[in-house]
């Protein structure tokens, strides 16, 4: 596996819990900060629909 390097939020900036974001050419990985060997694995096409569910207030309680 390639060495991927995390992003995450400037809000975050010295949190430690903290949603954080790789990008590779054909992946976007998820990861907590609380929890860093735990990542999840989204297609392009999975992370576009994400963001777009996200914007649309789909996971709005």
């Amino acid at each position: 596996m390639e060495e991927l390097t995390w992003q995450r939020p400037s809000r975050c900036a010295d949190s430690s819990n903290c949603p954080e974001v790789a990008v590779t050419a054909d992946a976007v990985h998820l990861r907590s900060s609380l929890r860093p060997t735990e990542v999840t694995r989204l297609t392009l096409p999975e992370w576009r629909d994400l963001l777009t569910a996200i914007r649309d207030g789909e996971f709005d309680a």
